[in-house]
């Protein structure tokens, strides 16, 4: 079976060399890179995985970046959503010295294959570098208390509110009367696109038509009358 391959990415070099000597020592994980910083780990990831961008084409290959949430310049969730942008099926697993109730659902909305803290030990950091590469999202107990209580508030919220910046604008256009052809014309979209962005802004608002989602928009005072 073909080992885990791992790009390591942390601005202390004494915490990469300790995390390196702690992988070593496990079957079926292998630390093929290392990144001090933002733009290292971008560009080596592009190397390890070019021209495929899912870690089995020709070349070294890379399958999981663990990857510090406090880097100079950059931090390390623009970082995952570079990474994410670029190779989305890349396993990205976040580490950091922070609180998971500080930042591990942002991590995790962001497309993060679970939240570790530095403090944690071996076997479960183990267990969330195969499971990441493996496709699975890797959930301590206290990120996925963090993960529950996000979504319990979200469900208190008005639903325009789960509204991504794309969505809520084109939420804005249909509650104006737009059709999305004029939608689509207006934004440079394909009205396929926006089709879909209306599908999601209706399921969100739970509204049925462009008629019920114009009295919300109303209601909630988004749009005058």
């Amino acid at each position: 079976m073909a080992s885990v391959r791992i790009l390591l990415v942390d601005d202390h070099l004494v915490v990469r060399r300790g995390l390196r000597q702690l992988l070593a020592d496990v079957p079926g994980l292998q630390v093929v890179a290392e990144a001090a910083d933002a733009a290292e780990a971008v560009q080596t990831a592009r190397r390890l995985l070019w021209p495929g961008g899912d870690g089995r084409a020709p070349g070294e290959g890379l399958d999981v970046v663990l990857l510090d949430i406090a880097l100079p310049g950059r931090d390390g969730l623009d970082v995952l959503r570079q990474l994410k942008a670029e190779h989305p099926r890349l396993a990205v697993l976040m580490l950091s010295t922070y609180p998971d109730k500080q930042f591990a659902v942002r991590c995790l909305r962001a497309g993060a294959s679970g939240y570790l803290n530095k403090t944690v030990d071996p076997d479960v950091l183990t267990a969330a570098l195969l499971k990441a590469a493996a496709g699975g999202v890797y959930l301590t107990p206290s990120a996925a208390e963090a993960m529950a209580g996000a979504l319990h508030e979200l469900r208190d919220k008005p639903g325009h509110e789960a509204l991504s910046q794309r969505e809520h604008q084109v939420f804005r256009l249909l509650a104006q009367g737009q059709s999305v052809g004029q939608i689509a014309q207006s934004l440079s979209l394909s009205p396929n696109t926006v089709s879909t962005y209306r599908a999601r802004i209706l399921d969100k608002t739970g509204t049925r038509n462009d008629v019920e989602l114009a009295l919300y928009a109303v209601r909630q005072q988004l749009v005058a009358l």
